[in-house]
């Protein structure tokens, strides 16, 4: 359903266990990221109304889950750590070259956005699977089901305001740049790392 050419090793997880406070805060920080890229695109293309209104009702529930996650944080006993550079989001927005119409910036972004929520949608199911903390894997499972819908929705945007044929064929080159990214991946305990 998610189109990822190359799965996370399931023993992602074990990593994840031996660091739970990690996980958490990174997740938090992924959390806070999506909100604030629903914000961007807010800004950045006021003109496209249906956007608008889709990106401001997922402002409301990423930040949410941020509220989820902090609060999974604290009962726990912790705090929330510092944010960390995401070096998966950092190396897949290298893909598409800089520049082009006000169109093909827009979805770029889309993409970009649609497969970060994909890999997270994935990740949160290997969790939801593998975890050995029954209520966290609980937790994994109820959001993986509106990563899948972010998912969906962004490529949506993507192919109604693109050319949907192109928009395709990037969306393919961008999940096999993506597998070789990921390839390198999955050794901490990070969402997408």
């Amino acid at each position: 359903m998610l189109g990822l050419k190359l799965p996370t090793d399931p023993r992602w997880v074990n990593i994840v266990e031996k660091n739970i406070e990690e996980i958490l805060t990174d997740h938090a920080f992924c959390e806070q990221k999506a909100t604030s890229t629903a914000i961007s695109l807010i800004v950045s293309f006021p003109e496209y109304s249906e956007l608008v209104t889709e990106m401001t009702a997922l402002v409301k529930e990423e930040i949410s889950h941020f509220k989820m996650v902090h609060d999974k944080i604290l009962e726990r006993g912790w705090t929330l750590g510092r944010d960390r550079k995401d070096d998966y989001v950092l190396q897949l927005v290298k893909f598409f070259p800089k520049g082009g119409s006000r169109t093909t910036q827009l979805v770029h972004r889309l993409l970009y956005a649609a497969l970060i929520e994909a890999r997270s949608c994935e990740r949160f199911r290997l969790l939801s699977e593998e975890l050995q903390d029954k209520e966290l894997a609980t937790f994994y499972r109820n959001l993986m089901v509106s990563e899948a819908n972010h998912y969906t929705m962004f490529l949506g945007f993507a192919r109604k305001y693109g050319n949907k044929k192109e928009v395709d064929t990037k969306w393919q080159q961008l999940l096999d740049y993506e597998a070789k990214i990921i390839a390198n991946l999955g050794t901490t305990e990070a969402i997408h790392g």
